[in-house]
């Protein structure tokens, strides 16, 4: 294991809690928890939206106290996540995670393989367009300018969901500073938590061998 793996643990205790909300947005799309109104409960399932985006663009950070800090802050002060979002890159070009398929291979020695994936997933543009939804719902209406439009907002919900799942379901991340890889799964068929695995780099050959 990693030096680092205190820092991986961090990040997977932040998978469980985007596990918990997404949770959350299931119990209000079922119709079984709401909170009195339609307008309202739509708010607060876009409210574990806009908390699980945080998460994902925070997650990479957790090995560095002072960036993850600094960043959080402009979170909450902030409403343009493209900004955040390059920021966060400045201090880690590979914050984002990378969703994955693992398929058997022939590789002699290796049981699966990875492959990126191709769709079916929030990709950073979308992560920008949802975090800009969010936004737009979260502040009052506005009596003299358009209404928030709720039906499409609700429509959109299980599209968006799908979309988050599809993202970490299985995925690779780089934290800031360890040149390890982590795959992740967020959960397995042995339980339902989430699970982690190092790949620490190979050793390169000698420039001056």
């Amino acid at each position: 294991m990693s030096m680092q793996q205190p820092d991986i643990i961090k990040y997977c205790n932040l998978m469980e809690e985007i596990k918990r909300r997404t949770a959350v947005i299931r119990a209000f799309g079922s119709g079984g928890v709401t909170v009195l109104y339609k307008a309202t409960t739509i708010e607060s399932v876009y409210l574990q939206f806009r908390k699980i985006l945080e998460l994902i663009a925070l997650g990479s950070l957790v090995a560095n106290k002072n960036e993850f800090s600094k960043v959080y802050c402009d979170f909450a002060k902030c409403w343009n996540a493209q900004y955040l979002l390059k920021d966060i890159e400045r201090v880690n070009p590979d914050f984002y995670p990378r969703p994955i398929v693992e398929v058997p291979t022939k590789q002699p020695g290796l049981k699966m393989e990875w492959q990126e994936k191709k769709d079916g997933f929030l990709t950073k543009d979308q992560f920008l367009k949802l975090y800009e939804k969010c936004g737009g719902i979260m502040h009052a209406g506005n009596p003299y300018g358009s209404r928030v439009d709720y039906g499409y907002y609700e429509s959109n919900i299980q599209g968006w969901l799908d979309k988050i799942v599809g993202l970490l379901n299985s995925h690779t991340i780089r934290l800031v500073k360890d040149p390890n890889i982590y795959l992740i799964h967020m959960k397995e068929d042995r339980d339902d938590k989430v699970h982690q695995y190092v790949f620490a780099p190979t050793a390169g050959p000698n420039p001056g061998a």
